[in-house]
């Protein structure tokens, strides 16, 4: 970033000063809109509201919001007073987010909906305030913890990933460093991703807010609502995920078509899309679908087809640049060049020597796991993901598992034990294993295998409805199967493995 910017909050600061009227978030279900004057003048009357809390630097603020103008203000206020953000699904059931407050030692919980969840956490409603307010000097920089995403990482359940000013400043500034550029001054963003998730906050909003152009939100994604809202809104860029672009593929290609004629970039994360689906969008609107791979510890975005400017079905594409990616074996150390499976003069063996787990090094990784630091890159700066890929004769990165049994939804995280453990309160339930499967809307889906007790009648709907009340909703199964006996090793491990297609 350049010198005037060292905490993410200098970026409304900055886009005030060069853009004051230009307007900064559309708001699609609250119908406002804030130049970005009115965004810097709200951030700092709710930051002195933090201050006057009694908010100290490094004081953990957690955010129970939607994807709207009021979340983006919240999270921009907590940096600028020093606090650390932490966004929490508005959606979750309560005992999960109690969990998540008392974990992070949360002092403030910025909520729209009036409930207190901890006795120990003072509840902040948010409020807009545009009004001119003195400004409040940014008391975290650089390496400081900006905010701690909860994510169930690639080894157990969930942990908190701590992402410096730095981490997230560096790779606002990888994405919008490639050609074409996720976001540059008159564009106008779609964001209807969660912004309490990290692909939404940064591609998404920080990218937004960086370039000074205009962030449209809206809290749901629902197909023809959004057309109409990219429509009206002369939207030139969406910032989506395959669910959305599944969706829009299975209207008719004349409507969408229409409603994005403004659009001049489509990108995709948090899973690959379907062909069908890529060659449904490109004949509706002329527009090829850019994919990615990233990680909450990256910040998020590690790879990109937008790098070559081929947007090539399949494949993740190439490092951003500042980001160095290798293919690395167990023990971290580097692993062969693998071949092209797409290749026929390329033949691709069965051997698993030639791929590799995904390493990355580069300014964007996070300072490690909340609350020790623990687990985070190495002493040479390499941090080993623990996503399985190979390298195609281009250059490209294509992912063909992982190494553990996480399941991702919609880019969220999914570990089968959380999920296994709710199912197993419900009387009747013998055993139960949870895998990830094959989903054309969201990447994958979560699905339950349960052997009943003798005797038990279960129903899927019963499986479900434990579900829904004891977890977040990407969590909850689609798919329930009843069965007679589940795989295990020869020592009685459950191979949850043979599950998953």
């Amino acid at each position: 970033m350049t010198g005037d910017v060292g905490n993410v909050a200098d970026l409304v600061a900055r886009a005030a000063r060069e853009h004051p009227a230009v307007p900064g978030l559309v708001d699609t279900i609250a119908d406002t809109v804030l130049s970005w004057a009115d965004v810097d003048n709200a951030v700092n009357s709710f930051a002195h509201r933090l201050l006057a809390l009694g908010l100290n630097p490094g004081d953990r603020v957690a955010l129970r919001l939607p994807t709207s103008t009021a979340f983006a203000v919240g999270f921009f206020a907590v940096a600028r007073a020093g606090g650390i953000a932490v966004p929490l699904s508005p959606t979750a059931p309560d005992a999960e987010l109690r969990e998540l407050l008392t974990d992070s030692g949360a002092k403030l919980l910025i909520s729209g909906d009036g409930r207190e969840l901890a006795d120990t956490v003072t509840l902040v409603t948010p409020e807009i305030d545009v009004g001119q307010a003195q400004a409040v000097p940014c008391r975290s920089q650089h390496e400081d913890i900006a905010a701690i995403f909860y994510t169930s990482g690639t080894t157990g359940p969930t942990r908190g990933v701590m992402l410096s000013h730095r981490a997230l400043l560096a790779n606002v500034e990888q994405v919008r460093s490639v050609r074409p550029t996720i976001a540059e001054h008159g564009d106008r963003l779609f964001i209807a991703i969660p912004l309490h998730h990290i692909y939404g906050l940064g591609p998404g909003l920080l990218a937004t807010t960086a370039a000074g152009a205009t962030a449209v939100l809206s809290q749901r994604f629902d197909a023809r609502k959004a057309l109409r809202t990219c429509l009206d809104e002369r939207v030139t860029v969406i910032v989506g995920v395959p669910a959305m672009y599944t969706e829009f593929a299975a209207l008719p290609a004349d409507e969408v078509g229409e409603a994005l004629s403004t659009v001049r970039l489509l990108v995709s994360g948090a899973a690959p899309l379907h062909p069908r689906v890529l060659a449904a969008i490109r004949a509706a609107t002329g527009l090829a679908v850019f994919e990615g791979y990233g990680l909450t510890e990256a910040a998020p975005v590690v790879t990109s087809t937008l790098v070559t400017g081929y947007a090539k079905p399949g494949s993740a594409g190439r490092p951003l640049p500042g980001i160095e990616l290798r293919l690395v074996d167990s023990d971290g150390a580097p692993g062969p060049a693998p071949l092209d499976p797409a290749d026929p003069d390329d033949a691709f063996p069965d051997d698993i020597g030639l791929t590799g787990l995904v390493a990355i090094r580069g300014p964007n990784l996070f300072s490690g796991y909340w609350p020790d630091r623990a687990h985070g890159p190495d002493d040479e700066g390499w941090y080993r993901t623990g996503d399985v890929g190979y390298l195609d004769v281009d250059g490209d990165l294509h992912l063909v598992d992982r190494a553990n049994d996480l399941i991702i939804v919609n880019g969220f995280n999914v570990y089968p034990r959380e999920v296994e453990d709710v199912i197993m309160t419900l009387p009747g339930v013998a055993e139960v294993a949870v895998a990830g499967v094959l989903d054309e809307r969201s990447g994958e889906a979560v699905k339950a295998y349960v052997r009943p007790a003798p005797g038990a009648a279960l129903s899927e709907q019963q499986v479900i409805a434990v579900c829904e009340a004891g977890l977040a909703r990407y969590k909850v199964p689609t798919r329930v199967e009843f069965t007679d006996e589940l795989p295990h090793s020869a020592v009685g491990k459950l191979r949850r493995v043979r599950l998953r297609g």
